[in-house]
């Protein structure tokens, strides 16, 4: 049975509208899912999409991560030094194949494209064994020279190979004898990979991506959440259905699918264009409430942030919000959140912090060494991080064998100096889709951290326990 790869290019059609910290949050929800190449936006502003690519390569654990290089020798160096440390690397080359392209995009006459194709795959190939090549617009192209471009990628090195429909002006018909045409005029093709990447333009995308999968792509370049092409969640199902009649499978979790496209959705939908810092803390710029703000209002204010909130807990939230607002002219959606954590469902304390130890520092990879308590029990874990407070979560997950989605994690300081004062306030996103969240505050910042996670994770143990 044949193995279909699923490559999802989200994060590359529309990453403009998450945060940094939104990004990596949608690379790990589509490694957990098990979608075999996660497409990234290529280098622009050299230090801040470095870093990008870097963190996203060492949050991605089994997905290949791929990234192009731009129509430029310098950008494989570049990309390169970003991505070289993923587990999984691609490097990609992506080239307009229309005549109006090649002249619009990269001003370069046919036989001009054809050297630089060459030498772009060469050079990718040199530094990563996995190199693919995208034809743009492909089926726009003159054939011939389609055809000399994938023959000059395969030569050079590419281990995949792209056919774009960008227009999306092919029936699922037309779009089969383009492929039957090019197995004909090309034979190389049948020594790599052949991928797809269909536009919805004509509402035919998944239509005929099933059929380049009939004609014998083996990658289908799909989205998690609408970007203008074929659909992950409609294209895992269908070849859940259908993948043993026609011989193929692919690695995507098919039951966890459909949680993981709608909190994908979340992400665009509510927390997209959200300024963060260097810290990952985020606040909603339009959400600005004041004194004069009635009951009704505030608690509108705390739904918009993903609360569910009961009637004791709706008028313990209110009666905080009014304390304060007396000493403070406006707040935003960072104190509001502050407020849930200190005022909403306050609960006996499942889990306690006994002790940890963090170990961080240039060159070595962060470990948290934590100790719990249960039920007089003492509990103990050890986990390495990305970070010594990644690392501090995924400790806490190993000891309370829970894992929640991090909704959102943020650091601000308290007091001034030295010693100053930092408050951390963790949401985190229980199995059944609601919000918690729990407060820290603590002259160690790392320690602020555990203690609001704890403090969330007791509030969704104790809902699940009682329910």
């Amino acid at each position: 049975m044949d193995e279909v790869r699923i490559s999802d290019v989200t994060m590359k059609a529309l990453g403009s509208a998450l945060s940094f910290r939104e990004k990596i949050e949608l690379a790990k929800q589509l490694d957990r899912l098990g979608v075999s190449v996660i497409e990234l936006e290529g280098i622009e502003n050299a230090k801040v999409d470095a870093l990008r690519i870097k963190s996203v390569a060492s949050a991605v654990k089994e997905s290949v991560v791929a990234v192009p290089v731009g129509l430029a020798p310098e950008g494989v160096e570049a990309v390169w030094n970003a991505l070289r440390d993923a587990k999984h690397p691609r490097l990609q080359v992506t080239a307009p194949m229309s005549t109006v392209q090649m002249e619009y995009l990269c001003h370069k006459k046919p036989d001009a494209l054809l050297a630089l194709i060459r030498e772009l795959v060469g050079a990718c190939r040199e530094k990563c064994a996995d190199v693919e090549f995208v034809a743009e617009d492909a089926t726009r192209a003159d054939e011939g020279f389609l055809t000399a471009a994938l023959a000059a990628a395969i030569e050079a090195g590419a281990t995949t190979v792209t056919v774009c429909d960008a227009a999306g002006v092919m029936l699922p018909r037309e779009f089969g004898t383009f492929f039957e045409s090019l197995y004909a005029a090309a034979p190389a093709l049948r020594g790599v990979c052949v991928g797809a990447a269909c536009s919805d333009a004509l509402a035919m995308a998944d239509a005929c991506a099933v059929t380049a999968l009939l004609r014998g792509a083996r990658e289908l370049k799909v989205s998690a959440y609408p970007a203008g092409g074929a659909s992950l969640a409609n294209l895992a199902t269908v070849l859940q259905a259908k993948g043993e009649a026609l011989g193929v499978s692919a690695r995507v979790r098919t039951v966890e699918l459909r949680r993981a496209v709608a909190q994908i959705a979340r992400l665009f939908e509510t927390g997209g264009n959200t300024p963060y810092d260097g810290f990952g803390s985020g606040e909603n710029t339009e959400l600005v409430l004041s004194q004069h703000d009635d009951k009704a209002a505030v608690l509108q204010a705390v739904a918009r942030l993903g609360y569910e909130l009961g009637e004791e807990d709706g008028e313990a939230v209110w009666e905080a919000f009014r304390r304060i607002a007396r000493r403070k002219e406006e707040l935003g959606a960072r104190e509001l959140d502050a407020i849930v954590a200190t005022a909403a469902m306050q609960v006996p304390a499942a889990y306690q912090v006994l002790s940890y130890v963090i170990n961080t520092g240039s060159g070595i990879t962060a470990m948290a060494h934590l100790k719990l308590s249960r039920d007089g029990k003492e509990l103990e874990g050890v986990a390495l991080g990305d970070g010594p407070i990644d690392a501090a979560f995924l400790a806490v997950e190993q000891v309370s064998g829970r894992h929640c989605e991090m909704d959102d994690f943020q650091i601000r300081t308290v007091t001034e100096g030295h010693e100053a004062m930092g408050e951390t306030v963790v949401r985190l996103r229980a199995p059944s889709g609601k919000l918690y969240s729990g407060r820290g505050i603590s002259t160690d910042i790392v320690g602020a951290s555990i203690h609001a996670y704890i403090n969330a994770l007791n509030k969704i143990t104790y809902e699940e326990e009682a329910t």
